[in-house]
């Protein structure tokens, strides 16, 4: 019994809860710079319009509200990408991101340099970020030989959006660029107190949606340094997605978790990806519920 008003529903885009979702995330998270068009925003399965329509309301929304409105500008075609990337440099995107392409991939670094300096170039005065992650492009190009030497090529280069498990490339990255000023922000949720330990300076993650003021008070509990503490938050956060991993834990399930936590409708995900069921929902509101947080809610 397939439910096609939802499947449709899952076709069009529905900008007008952007207002209220970044007052949500100022207010109730605690979280003041946004990731447009990542991959928990589907950025991959929306049309080139559709990307362009939600760049544009998030810098709208954003404004004297948000910090700091970086927009994914990848894509498999290097003209869109282009395009994209021009688009975010008119409306005043703070940055922009683009990740490896992923259908015809490059092979080694020079090749991969070569597609993101072409991106870059078409909104030279905007900070540029590589988004690096294997798990989904298959791209297994190592950070710290991308650096290598990345500035000369892109003058707008910021940073990298580091979301693999692989700590031993961050920690390199960071050792071996120190003196750049290069913005690490770390991926991979469950992992960001141990990327934080080897100089992570930053976060992006699906969670943060509504967990953002408790990964902040672990943030603030590392930054003091009060190591106990931020291994608790960790800890409760990682008991979390480590449950809801083993029910089946994808962009799906993050929209449905959200739209519980938040009230705001998150609405179904694009196919090929499925509505999560009812069952997870409960479950994953069950164990939500039943966490004790240090901050005593």
């Amino acid at each position: 019994s397939l439910n096609w008003k939802k499947i449709l529903q899952g076709l069009h885009i529905n900008l007008s809860v952007i207002r209220q979702y970044v007052d949500y995330l100022v207010s109730e998270q605690n979280v003041k710079n946004i990731f447009v068009n990542g991959t928990t925003g589907e950025g991959l399965s929306l049309s080139i319009q559709e990307r362009k329509q939600l760049a544009e309301e998030w810098v709208r929304q954003g404004k004297d509200k948000l910090d700091h409105v970086i927009v994914h500008v990848g894509a498999l075609s290097l003209p869109e990408s282009q395009d994209l990337a021009r688009h975010a440099a008119a409306i005043g995107a703070s940055g922009i991101a683009v990740i490896a392409p992923f259908f015809f991939k490059p092979t080694n670094k020079d090749e991969l340099v070569a597609f993101l300096q072409k991106v870059a170039s078409e909104a030279s005065g905007v900070p540029f970020y590589y988004y690096h992650i294997p798990p989904l492009t298959g791209v297994k190009i190592r950070v710290e030989e991308l650096l290598d030497g990345i500035r000369e090529q892109i003058p707008t280069f910021q940073g990298v959006k580091f979301s693999d498990t692989d700590l031993l490339d961050l920690a390199q990255c960071i050792n071996k660029n120190e003196s750049e000023q290069f913005a690490f922000l770390y991926g991979v949720d469950e992992q960001l107190l141990g990327a934080l330990a080897v100089g992570a300076n930053g976060a992006v993650g699906s969670t943060y949606n509504y967990l953002g003021r408790k990964t902040n008070l672990m943030l603030q509990a590392f930054a003091k340094p009060d190591h106990a503490l931020a291994q608790k938050y960790q800890f409760l956060i990682g008991e979390f997605l480590n449950f809801v991993i083993k029910l089946g834990f994808g962009v799906a399930q993050t929209k449905a978790v959200m739209t519980f936590v938040s009230g705001i409708p998150m609405g179904p995900p694009r196919p090929p990806l499925v509505n999560a069921s009812e069952e997870f929902i409960a479950k994953a509101k069950a164990k939500l519920d039943s966490i004790a947080w240090p901050d005593g809610d």
